[in-house]
C-alpha cells in the first residue's frame, strides 16, 4: 500500500489537535456524522412524499432490495475507517483542523476508486431511495451525486496536487474518480 506524507508536517494556523485524538475524531464521523447525514436525513426526507411500493406502512420485498447498496457502502465505510486507523502513525504530532489533506492514501478502497467515501455515501442515498420508494431521496442522491462530481471533487483533487505533487498525478492517472470509469481519467 502506498502513502505519502504532505511534505510539511506543521499545521498552517489555526485549530490543532494531538495525533492521538485524530483516531477519537474518525471514530465520531464515522459513528456518529456519517449516519446522521446519509441515514437520518434520508430518512427525513422520505417522509416528504409518498413511499412507492411500500404496503400498509412497510416496505415490500422489492423495497428491501434496497439493503443491498446500504449493506455494501456500510461495509466500504468501514473498511475505508480500518485503512485510515491503520495510517494515523503518519500524521504529524500536531493535526490541522482544516480541510487540506495530512497522507496520501492509494491503497485498500482507494486502490480501486479516487473517491471512495463519496461512492459509499453516494450508493448510501441510492440504496435508502430504493428502500423507502422515495422520489425526494432519489432527487436528493442527484444532487449529491452532482455536487460532489462538479465542486467538491474537483476542489479536493487540485488541493491534492498542490500538496502530494507527482505522487497523486501518477496515482490520478492510475485509479479512476468513481468505480468502472470508462476512457480517459479525469
Amino acid at each position: 500500500m502506498s502513502t505519502a506524507k504532505a511534505p510539511d508536517d506543521k499545521p498552517s494556523g489555526g485549530v490543532t489537535f494531538p495525533r492521538w485524538m485524530a483516531p477519537i475524531a474518525g471514530f465520531f464521523a464515522f459513528a456518529v456524522a456519517i449516519p446522521l447525514v446519509h441515514g437520518v436525513v434520508p430518512w427525513s426526507i422520505s417522509l416528504l412524499a409518498r413511499r412507492y411500493g411500500w404496503s400498509e406502512g412497510h416496505p415490500t420485498i422489492w423495497n428491501q432490495l434496497g439493503l443491498m447498496p446500504v449493506t455494501i457502502a456500510i461495509i466500504g465505510l468501514i473498511w475505508i475507517m480500518v485503512i485510515g486507523l491503520a495510517h494515523t502513525h503518519q500524521l504529524p504530532e500536531r493535526v490541522g483542523l482544516d480541510w487540506t489533506p495530512k497522507i496520501f492514501l492509494s491503497g485498500g478502497p482507494y486502490a480501486f476508486t479516487r473517491n471512495p467515501m463519496y461512492v459509499a455515501e453516494l450508493l448510501l442515498w441510492f440504496g435508502w431511495a430504493h428502500y423507502y420508494g422515495s422520489v425526494t431521496v432519489f432527487l436528493g442522491f442527484a444532487l449529491f451525486g452532482a455536487v460532489s462530481n462538479f465542486l467538491i471533487v474537483p476542489n479536493e483533487e487540485r488541493a491534492l496536487e498542490a500538496q502530494f505533487g507527482d505522487d497523486y498525478l501518477q496515482y490520478k492517472r492510475r485509479v479512476p474518480r468513481w468505480l468502472l470509469s470508462a476512457g480517459a481519467r479525469k
